[in-house]
């Protein structure tokens, strides 16, 4: 009986979040704030803790989403909203045990689902990078958990002998598209491995030195991590990320990425373009070329441009004023923390979706 509340928990959740995700289209509204960029985030944030959580953004995503949270956890934390973090997380991981599963959302009701309907291959890595920069204290039973669900991370996700990614689908980032183990994958990966051993976890016997190892050798360019195993096209996330995580510190490597950045154009209004060669990839049933056009092309994602934004000001890049100047003119012209923009600068819109506005991601900006 637990089982079938448990899945029908499920259904519910994710008939909530489409349904919400259809009427944003048509008939949601937006709430706009006064005042310059850090004081329209500033807002946001405030208005998005509810007394149990993060949500994920003022518009349709109205829940929990473990990879959104997971990007800003350390920001927050830096921030002084600790006590939230803290609080946030140990919700989410009753929710979890209750569940008998890590999944990508959660609603307000607690009904754990994933979107877009696949497992994500980065959920857990996300919540054990959220305990770690946190230094949430784990009570034994969530310590056993935990480490149940590693055991089971190895068994879906990885070869037995060596950790290896399986040539598999499921759900990351970019998750319109299906990947074939795409270098972000790796890299969360990579980051879950050192927070084993930071957190002194059993069940993930993986060195994090063979994930960088892997990157290094398979998806290092010249000038950027490409996007997958089969695919050298630039995509934001997966050439971000490695270095957004700390699990390639090399500055000379993230110089040729973002010089790559400038000379391709990708932060030639505000930064950052999502990617090039947007339909060299396969992609979800709905979130293509009819449906959504352009979600993932050449739109630009306000997550990546902080991604980038932390990482100009980490290298002490000569851009990065200039940089973060044009992302607050983004801000500040349309009144609200945009989810995403069409590459001049308009909202972006398609038949069945609309830009999401108040995203949690404000907190990326508020760090910097």
């Amino acid at each position: 009986m637990e089982k079938l509340n448990r899945r029908v928990g499920a259904i519910v959740g994710t008939l909530h979040a489409e349904y919400r995700q259809i009427m944003n289209r048509y008939f949601g509204t937006m709430e706009y704030f006064e005042g310059d960029a850090r004081k329209i985030c500033e807002q946001i944030v405030d208005e998005l803790w509810d007394g149990d959580f993060y949500r994920t953004s003022l518009g349709h995503f109205n829940f929990f989403w473990m990879r959104d949270f997971g990007t800003v956890c350390q920001s927050l934390v830096n921030l002084g909203e600790t006590d939230h973090v803290h609080h946030t997380l140990s919700w989410v991981l009753f929710q979890y045990q209750r569940a008998g599963d890590v999944t990508t959302c959660i609603d307000h009701a607690g009904n754990t689902f994933n979107a877009p309907a696949r497992k994500g291959v980065d959920t857990l890595p996300w919540l054990l990078h959220c305990i770690n920069v946190s230094n949430y204290p784990l009570n034994k039973m969530e310590h056993r958990f935990l480490e149940h669900m590693l055991r089971r991370y190895r068994k879906q996700f990885l070869t037995q002998d060596h950790g290896d990614l399986r040539t598999q689908h499921y759900a990351e980032m970019r998750d319109a598209v299906y990947y074939d183990r795409s270098a972000y994958a790796w890299s969360l990966v990579g980051r879950m491995a050192q927070c084993v051993q930071d957190l002194g976890l059993s069940g993930f016997p993986f060195q994090p030195d063979y994930y960088r190892q892997v990157l290094l050798d398979h998806y290092w360019t010249g000038d950027y991590f490409k996007a997958d195993f089969v695919h050298d096209e630039f995509s934001s996330e997966c050439a971000l990320m490695p270095f957004f995580l700390g699990v390639i510190d090399d500055k000379e490597k993230a110089g040729k990425t973002f010089d790559y950045i400038t000379k391709a154009g990708l932060n030639s209004l505000y930064p950052l373009q999502y990617g090039e060669n947007a339909y060299t990839f396969k992609y979800r049933f709905g979130m293509g070329r009819w449906l959504m056009n352009n979600y993932t092309g050449t739109t630009i994602w306000t997550w990546h441009g902080t991604f980038y934004l932390h990482l100009l000001k980490k290298y002490k890049r000569p851009e990065y004023q200039q940089q973060y100047d044009n992302f607050a003119t983004m801000i500040e012209r349309h009144g609200t923390y945009p989810e995403l923009v069409n590459a001049d600068g308009s909202w972006y819109k398609s038949p069945i979706y609309r830009s999401d506005p108040g995203m949690v991601w404000a907190a990326l900006f508020l760090e910097l």
